[in-house]
C-alpha cells in the first residue's frame, strides 16, 4: 500500500489570518501526491489533483487559494469555491461578456461587478466599440494576486481603457452620476456569510443598479450552478428576483468542466432581445478583435433552450431574493466563521 495522498481543504483554513511563508513552503514540498477537494454538498466533493499551491490566505473578505491543479491549470478558489480554471475559464467569460454586447446596438461603456482576475474585462475591451470598462472588485488582495499570476490578463489590466476600482460594487453604484450600456455581474456566488448574497437582491437590482443603465441598456450576471439537480439552488430564484425588475429576461446555459456542472446566466433589460444567429455571427466578425473560442450564434441560441425539469421550475418560481430571504449554495464565507 502506498502513503495515502494529502488532501487540501481550502474551506479548513484557519481564521485567524494568512498562512504564513514558511507554512506555504512546506505545502509545496508534500504536494507530490496531493488533491484538493471541493466540498459541493454535505454528501458530494470534487477533487482535483494538484501540482502546487501558489497562494492561500484569508483576506478581509473571503478565503482566497490559487492553485496549479494538472488537469485545468492555475485555478482561483474563493471561499472554498472554483471560480475559474486556466483551460476552460474562456467558456464562462466569453458566454457572461459577449451576448450581452452583441445584443446591445452599441456598446460602449461596461460596469463589472466583481471580477477580480480580470478575465471579464479582457472580454469586453475586445469590443472595438468600447469606450471605458470599469472593473469594481471588493478584494484587494484578490486583485493583485490575479495580476501578479494570472499572466493571460496582464494586457487587460494595463489597458488604458481600464478604470480599475477597489470598492464594493454597491457602494460604488450609488455613489456615481454616469450611466451604462452594460452592467455585469461577475461575482462570486452567494454562500453565507459571503461578501456578494446583497447583491443578488430584488431591492439592489431596483433601486440601485437599473436606475445605472442606459434606456437601452442591458444587465447581466452569473447565476450559479444550472444542472439538473441543482438548479433550484440560486439560479431560479435569480432568474424570478431580475423578473420583477427588468420587462425582458432570458437564461441561457452551457456545461464548464472544471465547475462539474452546468452554468447558468441571467441577462435582462426594458427592450427586447431580437437578434438572429446571423446576425449575432456577423456582428462578432464586424465588431469584435481576435477570435472567439467558444460563442457563435447557432450556440447562443441553442443555449437559451434549457429542458424541461429546469424550464418548469423557472416558470414556477416563486422566491424572490431580499437581504432578509436569500438562498445560498452549500459553503459558507468569512463572516460565518470569525
Amino acid at each position: 500500500m502506498g502513503e495515502a495522498p494529502q488532501v487540501f481543504y481550502v474551506n479548513g483554513y484557519s481564521k485567524y489570518g494568512h498562512e504564513t511563508d514558511e507554512n506555504l513552503v512546506n505545502d509545496q514540498n508534500q504536494l507530490h501526491d496531493s488533491w484538493y477537494e471541493e466540498v459541493i454538498d454535505h454528501d458530494l466533493k470534487w477533487s482535483f489533483s494538484l501540482n502546487s499551491v501558489l497562494h492561500k490566505g484569508i483576506s478581509e473578505y473571503q478565503e482566497i487559494a490559487l492553485l496549479d491543479t494538472k488537469r485545468f491549470g492555475k485555478a482561483l478558489v474563493i471561499d472554498g469555491k472554483m471560480q475559474s480554471a486556466e483551460i476552460d475559464e474562456f467558456i464562462y467569460h466569453e458566454c457572461l461578456i459577449h451576448p450581452a454586447l452583441l445584443c446591445h446596438p452599441n456598446p460602449k461603456t461596461v460596469f463589472i461587478m466583481g471580477g477580480g482576475e480580470g478575465s471579464a474585462a479582457r472580454e469586453a475591451l475586445k469590443h472595438k466599440s468600447m469606450e471605458r470598462v470599469i472593473m469594481c472588485d471588493i478584494d484587494q488582495e484578490v486583485v493583485d494576486f490575479c495580476r501578479q499570476y494570472l499572466t493571460v490578463n496582464r494586457e487587460a489590466f494595463s489597458h488604458k481603457k481600464l478604470d480599475l476600482v477597489i470598492n464594493c460594487a454597491k457602494a460604488e453604484l450609488e455613489k456615481r452620476k454616469e450611466k451604462f450600456d452594460i452592467i455585469v455581474g461577475d461575482l462570486a456566488d452567494p454562500v453565507e456569510g459571503g461578501p456578494c448574497y446583497q447583491l443578488y437582491t430584488k431591492s439592489f437590482y431596483e433601486k440601485i443598479l437599473k436606475p445605472k443603465l442606459n434606456e437601452n441598456g442591458i444587465f447581466v450576471t452569473q447565476a450559479g450552478p444550472a444542472g439538473i439537480f441543482t438548479h433550484k439552488e440560486v439560479f431560479t430564484s435569480i432568474y424570478n428576483t431580475i423578473k420583477q425588475v427588468f420587462k425582458y429576461v432570458m437564461v441561457y446555459t452551457t456545461h464548464i468542466p472544471s465547475f462539474a456542472d452546468t452554468w447558468g446566466w441571467v441577462m435582462a433589460s426594458d427592450q427586447p432581445f431580437s437578434i438572429s444567429a446571423e446576425e449575432m455571427d456577423k456582428r462578432i466578425q464586424t465588431r469584435i478583435d481576435g477570435e472567439l473560442l467558444y460563442l457563435n450564434g447557432h450556440w447562443f441560441h441553442s443555449s437559451t433552450i434549457v429542458n424541461k425539469a429546469v424550464f418548469q421550475s423557472l416558470q414556477n418560481e416563486t422566491h424572490v431574493y431580499t437581504e432578509e430571504n436569500a438562498r445560498f449554495i452549500h459553503g459558507h464565507g468569512v463572516a460565518c466563521r470569525i
